[in-house]
């Protein structure tokens, strides 16, 4: 799962960087799916520690929830209302996709590895 999240936190920071170029550099709340890859990327290295993993796994995907929840909250509005081209939108559906998908690959890693632990 570290190297999931190292994946999904780089492809988080482009995201991040595209969306603040595609909007010409003028809020910096586009680089919001940055900061949520950056964080990604620092759990992936604290996961390196095998007694820190499971600690740090657990933080990732539970910030990978509130970031997908996040998104979803601020997009949907502008997609009813017809602003879904807008790139700031596109962005915030993108990062939640990324994240939902991230949290549905982290729960069935976690369920993996309780099952692995009880010899199931």
């Amino acid at each position: 799962m570290p190297s999931t999240t190292r994946l999904f936190g780089l492809i988080l920071i482009v995201l991040g960087i595209a969306s603040y170029v595609m909007t010409a550099r003028s809020s910096l709340t586009a680089l919001i799916p940055a900061i949520f890859g950056a964080i990604f990327v620092i759990c992936a290295l604290v996961a390196r520690s095998e007694a820190m993993r499971k600690h740090a796994m657990h933080a990732a995907v539970a910030v990978g929830l509130i970031g997908a929840l996040a998104s979803l909250v601020r997009a949907i509005p502008a997609v009813i209302d017809g602003n879904a081209t807008r790139p700031a939108v596109m962005s915030q559906l993108v990062m939640a996709a990324l994240l939902l998908v991230y949290v549905y690959l982290g729960v069935q890693s976690f369920i993996a590895a309780r099952k692995a632990r009880l010899g199931r």
